[in-house]
């Protein structure tokens, strides 16, 4: 069983710690995140993520139950305070995980070479809400695993883990500089690149999204790169009624990915 250690002050390793994961570039340079929330902590535990601290509020109905769960590790208390301002949400439910980014290369490597795997790419994507939906519709949809291209807000920010619900802890993820650099990889592995387009007119249900497909979705406001749209193997678009031109970036992925269960 893990033991207790009780923190006050503000100049403890751990709480100094979480308060920079909540930047980015130390995200990138440690190769930590942060996870909230009993739901989303539980899950990381069944899933055998790499936590490296485990902290809750003092007074949380979660601890006993954390001490049997995460036998391996100390579970760091602190008062109320000091909990709230280390919390990413204002609404914090008392218990948070420091986790180790994953070293998933050679994973989604692997999943890139299934036969027949579908796997969907991000292309500079802003929005973390966005994000993490099309990282947990991806795997609802039997997907193999996320590509994302640099320029893309980050997959491991406490937003995008949040409306990913669990599934970051199960996809796996890579990531690529370039779309080129992207191209090639899937392209190598017998994937054909499909994007959305509004001017081209294949309806989405028109063409055959079922299997060994790369589908890439662009930026919320300007889309996929113009010479990706260029260079891709399908250009399809969603038909749109009223005076729309598009849907919202996480609503067109699903129904793009669910075509392939569909067919």
């Amino acid at each position: 069983m893990g033991r207790i250690i009780r923190v006050t002050s503000k100049n403890n390793r751990v709480y100094t710690d979480i308060l920079r994961l909540h930047q980015k570039k130390y995200r990138d340079r440690e190769g930590r995140y942060l996870v909230e929330g009993e739901n989303l902590v539980r899950e990381a535990i069944r899933q055998h993520a790499d936590i490296l601290d485990l902290v809750m509020r003092e007074g949380s109905g979660f601890l006993s139950e954390a001490l049997e769960e995460f036998p391996a590790g100390s579970v760091y208390v602190f008062d109320g305070k000091l909990f709230d301002a280390a919390a990413p949400t204002e609404s914090s439910q008392g218990i948070l995980a420091v986790i180790r980014k994953p070293d998933q290369a050679g994973e989604s490597l692997s999943a890139l070479d299934r036969p027949g795997g579908n796997l969907v790419v991000l292309d500079r994507l802003q929005d973390p809400g966005n994000i993490g939906t099309i990282i947990r519709t991806a795997e609802g949809a039997g997907y193999e695993a996320v590509l994302v291209i640099r320029g893309t807000a980050d997959v491991f920010s406490p937003k995008v883990v949040r409306a990913a619900a669990g599934a970051i802890f199960r996809m796996p993820i890579l990531m690529t500089d370039t779309w080129k650099e992207m191209a090639e990889l899937v392209r190598g592995c017998g994937k054909k690149l499909a994007v959305t387009s509004i001017r081209d007119h294949l309806q989405y249900y028109e063409a055959d999204l079922s299997r060994d497909i790369a589908l890439v979705i662009g930026n919320e406001g300007n889309g996929c790169d113009p010479e990706l749209i260029e260079a891709a193997d399908l250009r399809v678009s969603i038909p749109m009624g009223g005076q729309l031109e598009s849907l919202n970036a996480s609503v067109a992925a699903g129904i793009l990915m669910y075509e392939a269960v569909r067919k």
